[in-house]
Parts: structure tokens; C-alpha cells; sequence
């Protein structure tokens, strides 16, 4: 389920136009876009977040996560510091 931002910019633009030109559509709210960095930026820690190339050369995050195994029961756990999936049969 994608997450919804708490300003939609695209919204903003089909706004009546502003009565001057600090309102929308032609100016963004720093509040705004603050609302959506803090709402996006990813809570974790470092160990568990990956660095990497994104749209526009900007460097964007992911978790380090493992791909989920495609069939059977498995939990998520730490092996030697490295998180993997184990089968629910070896736990």
C-alpha cells in the first residue's frame, strides 16, 4: 500500500490563482514541503539502509531487506549479523 503525502503539490497547482505571486500555484509553503520531507525521510538505522544513485543524480535510500521467499513460512531474523529469512521449521 503506497503512502500518501500530507501536501499534494499537484493539487496545490490546480488552485484558483493566488492573489499574489507568494501563493499557489506559482510559490510552494516551506511548512509544505517541509510536511513531506519529514513524512518521507526513513526512520532506521544506518546498518539497515543502503545509499544509491537515484532520479536526477540525487542519492536515495532503501532498507536492506532480503526478497521475500516465494513459497513456504518464514520469519525474518539476524544470522551472524547478516538479516535473512528462516524457515519457520528451523526455528
Amino acid at each position: 500500500m503506497a503512502a500518501t503525502l500530507p501536501v499534494d503539490f499537484q493539487q496545490k497547482v490546480l488552485l484558483p490563482k493566488g492573489q499574489t505571486a507568494s501563493d499557489y500555484p506559482y510559490a510552494i509553503k516551506a511548512t509544505d514541503l517541509m510536511q513531506n520531507f519529514v513524512f518521507a525521510a526513513l526512520d532506521a538505522h544506518e546498518s539497515l539502509i543502503e545509499s544509491f544513485p537515484g532520479q536526477g543524480g540525487h542519492t536515495q535510500r532503501r532498507l536492506k531487506i532480503p526478497a521475500l521467499p516465494t513459497s513456504g513460512t518464514y520469519v525474518l531474523g539476524s544470522v551472524n549479523g547478516a538479516l535473512t529469512w528462516i524457515e519457520t521449521e528451523a526455528c
